[in-house]
């Protein structure tokens, strides 16, 4: 994504920021009216984003993990890469829960005051391991699909898309080449619903100032300072030591060599805009060779967002905790589950959490107007936070190929800065 020769009223976060203003003075101005005239806008714009949630995860998943194909070295080499991505997504999604449950950012923020005229559904949580394991599994896919039971979507397109990628050439190709297709295709429709995003933005400020006050948005302060603690410390620590206990690497020149594209990443807030960046970077001032480049970090702007994964669980959280829900550890480990799976199903493309994070809600049925709300003053302030995820998660991929290099015999791997 180019945006050096955007016009700044052309681009997305601007107008985000402006529809903000807009709805809040709206909302501050004429009240309720104002509310019922245009919080449709809100709802539609939600509604939207759950129509693509479903399609966008299967054709990510599937196009993601059986291009990859199977046997022999690659075979070692798509285990080690996969392997690394869930390890660095559950890391990223646990300093998610610690840092909300030490700062709790939700309590006390006064976000519900509209769940008394409409209360969530009771919230759904396994009661053992085997009842967790019995829900991830779908009787009907098909079913589970149309209920938007992402668990059981989820592993059901991780299954078929590993079954796909270990099919022979001339049976692989053209069905991968299929749920590609469709993959770009449903990237260009969400992309569609995101440019959408100011007029919803709108809506639903109008509708949460209306309902709520001026008053909401100090507790978002919390909220996004919550996030970037846990998204600096699995920057700054779990990375760090990953790189060190796992591949031998010095973190400083490790992050030095990639400066250049975890700035590009800031700016662009998409991994895949960033990603021919990132292949040069690897190559060229890592030192990892193209046979790993060329297999781990397309793979990994596709299902390793670390960044993302952290955000959907801490965001789940906050809202619970603004509702005055007080989520039990069976719970909080669905949402660790669901969000460390949804990070793989996650669209490399700007603002992509504000479509996952509605899978991780329906896990333990979190869903109503005052969480559409709670969600719309989190998508106002989620420009700076997006960018932040962003950087964590090309930099989570850059890790990923060094350790997977070294793991490969690639000794000169970050072996030096290299201008």
């Amino acid at each position: 994504m180019n945006l050096a020769g955007t016009p700044w009223y052309r681009r997305l976060h601007w107008q985000i920021l402006a529809a903000m203003a807009l709805g809040a003075a709206t909302g501050a101005i004429w009240g309720e009216p104002a509310a019922e005239r245009v919080g449709w806008l809100g709802t539609l714009f939600i509604r939207l984003l759950r129509m693509v949630v479903v399609p966008l995860v299967i054709c990510s998943i599937v196009s993601g993990v059986a291009s990859v194909g199977a046997g022999g070295g690659i075979g070692r080499l798509f285990g080690k890469t996969f392997g690394y991505y869930l390890l660095s997504s559950l890391c990223a999604v646990l300093v998610g829960l610690a840092v909300v449950n030490v700062i709790r950012p939700g309590v006390g923020a006064d976000l519900g005051a509209a769940a008394t005229k409409e209360l969530p559904p009771d919230l759904r949580t396994a009661t053992s391991v085997p009842d967790l394991l019995l829900d991830i599994v779908p009787q009907n896919v098909v079913d589970a699909a149309a209920r938007a039971d992402m668990l059981a979507v989820i592993f059901f397109t991780l299954l078929f898309g590993l079954a796909a990628g270990a099919l022979p050439d001339e049976h692989r190709r053209p069905l991968v080449a299929f749920f590609e297709a469709a993959f770009q295709a449903m990237m260009k429709l969400t992309g569609w619903v995101i440019a959408l995003a100011p007029i919803g933005v709108f809506g639903l400020m109008t509708r949460a100032v209306a309902s709520f006050g001026l008053g909401a948005f100090q507790p978002m302060a919390w909220y996004m300072a919550t996030i970037l603690v846990a998204l600096l410390v699995h920057f700054v620590v779990v990375l760090p030591l990953l790189l060190r206990f796992l591949g031998g690497i010095h973190p400083l020149i490790h992050l030095r060599n990639m400066s250049e594209a975890l700035v590009l990443a800031f700016s662009t807030s998409s991994s895949a805009a960033t990603l021919p960046v990132t292949l040069r970077a690897v190559e060229q001032r890592v030192g990892v060779s193209n046979r790993v480049t060329s297999f781990v970090l397309p793979m990994g702007a596709t299902v390793n967002m670390d960044g993302t994964a952290l955000y959907e669980c801490a965001g789940v959280l906050f809202i619970a905790q603004a509702l005055g829900i007080d989520l039990s550890l069976g719970q909080q480990a669905v949402v660790v589950l669901t969000a460390v799976l949804a990070s793989i199903g996650a669209a490399a493309v700007p603002s992509a959490g504000l479509v996952i994070i509605f899978i991780v809600l329906e896990a333990v049925g979190l869903r109503g107007p005052q969480v559409e709300v709670i969600v719309g003053l989190m998508l106002a302030v989620d420009r700076p936070l997006d960018m932040l995820r962003t950087s964590v998660n090309v930099y989570s991929d850059s890790c990923g190929a060094a350790i997977i290099a070294r793991s490969e015999g690639e000794v000169q791997v970050d072996a030096e800065f290299r201008k």
